[in-house]
């Protein structure tokens, strides 16, 4: 699977971002993004929901985050 880039999370539609959506953004593994924000999602730096064993991210906060005027 191709990690996206912020320009294509930017151009994209979906409301609800994956942790597998955001870890090329952030250069990292898509489990290291669940593991935290099941435990410490203080920490990310964006808001994240967990639905069981899901984790949803809001597109348009984690574009903030990253610096991204929407």
């Amino acid at each position: 699977m191709a990690h996206k880039t912020l320009e294509e999370l930017v151009k994209s539609e979906k409301a609800i971002l994956s942790a597998a959506d955001v870890c090329g953004v952030l250069g990292c593994d898509p489990h290291h993004i669940r593991c935290m924000a099941h435990q410490r999602p203080e920490l990310l730096g964006f808001p994240v929901v967990i639905i069981k064993n899901r984790v949803k991210i809001p597109r348009l906060a984690f574009l903030e985050f990253m610096g991204v005027r929407v």
